[in-house]
């Protein structure tokens, strides 16, 4: 025993300081890029060129780590990941600088959805009536990077290029079988009428139901419409011709069929392209073109905003959990706080939430929701939907004033639905573990994960959500003015693009952030303010040691590795996340 114990104590020790090296070497590498990041001066000279490379995963406001810095598996680089509130800030204010001459996009793919690529779009249309240039270059174009890059005044691709336009879809990954060989049953709770709350249809069918389908026909074809709407009009390319080439393939194998088309104006190599940004900023007997990054511009920019009177922006972004939350989880106390924070603070005039949720749990949702309605009694309170805001996302944005949507902001989702593993038949059958119980009560064993839940005990939860699912139809009926059974026949767990949502009363206008923060403005009688944002980011120093963080980390180096297999695991791990009733958006659509 004696000998055990040495052995376990060393081992333990040794583990120890392999951890404790392991930390003072991140640390040491982290340290050491925060100085060489430091040390770079950024100068904004005049013909200067905003650069704007955005193939990644964009977030709603810049991290706190706001040097740039990305754990890369070794150690810490510096990348430029603005967040979609220094993007949008920085083209608005680089309209207005003297200094910047224009903007050049390289751009490749791009991780975010349609609504916040189209609320970049628009920001660069209004840009672009300063008369400076916009110029896209890429040795191949996504199709939400060429979304983003048609709006701009010259569009080039490599000779060998490809642009990969070829519509929408949804793609969602079922368990039914899987389940069944591991023997595990999902018992199911949802309203009889939910049927578009189609999140759980992947534990007991193998393909989508018709309502499903239904529903995924009409939001992808109301996307897609306005995505070539909105190309149509910046390249003057006929809808019908965006679509032949998207049915047949042809631009990603034919570049001249791209160029005689006017998907794009030239082909050309990355020195031409530097040959005429030259030219474009008057530059030509220089060896160097002034370039500045998102990042680096974010710091330097001319003020947008100033005033003592403050709006305060609240970032609702990720799934909705119970308790703390993080920058990529909405927690019910994180953001119940913030939310409270702005409404006691007397300088705050108004409040815009922004908010990018498919929802989750709806006990936090309410717990946001209450605040949500407390602050709009004593100043503005507006939501600006990004991505998206459905089921719990749609739930805390319902007792604001005014929500601002993009045309193709995925929201409505109004339904919830519980589930209750069953385990018994892998544990007993393919393990071979058996458990007994003792217990004090009828019911003491609810909620076990190892038997199949009692009649008694189905019944309970079934009433429990269906009463779950009418206190969103009345919140819903109420907050909006509509006739409750309208909303429930609107309702019943169905997702709706923001083309369709305000035609029937869900949003109150088309608009981005910038159009909620100048209504709010508007509303609160503001001629000058400046902006607060809530929740308070952390250091990087402080989160560096956090489980959240380093999950954050692990993710990143997940999604580098495994490119787009990553979103079937990311969906596996949202479904094991899940406890009690769920308000949660039940597709992902792939563009």
């Amino acid at each position: 025993m004696k000998s055990f114990f040495k052995t376990f104590f060393a081992s333990f020790l040794g583990s120890a300081v392999l951890l404790l090296v392991i930390v003072l070497l991140l640390i040491g590498s982290l340290v050491s890029s925060i100085a060489s990041s430091t040390d770079v001066k950024v100068d904004v000279k005049p013909q200067t060129v905003l650069y704007m490379n955005l193939n990644y995963e964009i977030p709603e406001r810049t991290s706190s780590n706001n040097l740039g810095l990305i754990f890369n598996g070794s150690s810490f680089s510096e990348v430029d990941m603005a967040g979609m509130n220094d993007i949008m800030n920085n083209i608005k204010a680089a309209a207005t600088d003297p200094n910047i001459s224009g903007i050049f996009m390289e751009l490749s793919t791009i991780a975010t959805s349609s609504a916040n690529i189209e609320e970049i779009r628009n920001q660069l249309i209004e840009f672009k009536k300063s008369g400076k240039f916009i110029l896209s270059y890429a040795e191949a174009y996504s199709q939400s990077a060429y979304y983003l890059a048609s709006v701009s005044d010259k569009i080039y691709m490599l000779p060998d290029g490809i642009i990969d336009i070829h519509g929408m879809a949804s793609q969602p990954m079922f368990y039914k079988h899987l389940l069944e060989k591991l023997d595990i049953e999902m018992q199911i709770i949802r309203p009889e009428n939910n049927k578009f709350k189609s999140a759980v249809e992947p534990y007991f069918l193998d393909k989508m139901s018709d309502a499903n389908r239904e529903q995924n026909t009409v939001l992808l074809t109301s996307i897609w419409n306005k995505i070539c709407d909105d190309i149509s009009k910046s390249r003057n390319i006929s809808v019908e011709t965006i679509n032949q080439m998207a049915d047949k393939l042809t631009l990603m194998f034919d570049t001249q069929a791209a160029l005689d088309n006017n998907f794009i104006d030239g082909l050309k190599y990355k020195d031409e392209i530097i040959a005429e940004l030259h030219q474009l900023t008057n530059t030509a007997d220089s060896k160097k073109i002034n370039i500045v990054k998102n990042i680096q511009y974010a710091k330097v920019r001319p003020e947008l905003y100033q005033g003592e009177d403050k709006i305060a922006i609240v970032y609702a972004s990720g799934q909705i959990i119970d308790g703390e939350g993080d920058e990529s989880t909405i927690g019910s106390v994180t953001l119940s706080e913030a939310i409270r924070q702005a409404r006691n603070d007397k300088k705050v005039k108004a409040i815009v939430m922004r908010v990018n949720s498919p929802g989750g749990s709806a006990v936090a949702s309410e717990v946001i929701r209450r605040e949500v309605e407390l602050a709009a009694k004593e100043k503005p309170f507006i939501v600006s939907m990004g991505n998206y805001a459905a089921s719990g996302g749609y739930w805390i944005s319902s007792s604001s004033d005014y929500i601002f949507a993009d045309p193709t902001t995925l929201t409505g989702s109004i339904g919830v639905f519980g589930t209750v593993p069953n385990l018994e038949g892998l544990m007993t059958d393919k393990i071979g573990l058996s458990f007994d119980v003792v217990k004090t009560n009828e019911n003491s064993d609810f909620g076990s994960m190892v038997k199949p839940m009692t009649p008694y005990q189905l019944k309970m939860m079934q009433k429990h959500v269906t009463d779950t699912y009418d206190d969103f139809l009345t919140l819903v009926s109420t907050e909006r003015n509509l006739r409750k059974t309208f909303v429930d026949s609107i309702a019943q767990g169905r997702v709706w693009s923001g083309v369709d949502a305000i035609e029937i009363g869900l949003i109150d206008e088309f608009g981005g952030i910038e159009k909620a923060i100048a209504y709010a403005a508007d509303k609160a009688n503001l001629e000058s303010y400046s902006i607060k944002e809530y929740p308070k980011q952390e250091d990087i120093f402080e989160s560096l040691f956090k489980t959240e963080t380093q999950e954050y980390y692990a993710k990143t180096l997940m999604k580098k590795n495994l490119g787009e297999t990553y979103q079937y695991l990311e969906a596996i791990e949202t479904i094991s996340k899940l406890e009690g009733v769920q308000a949660l958006m039940p597709l992902t659509i792939v563009e």
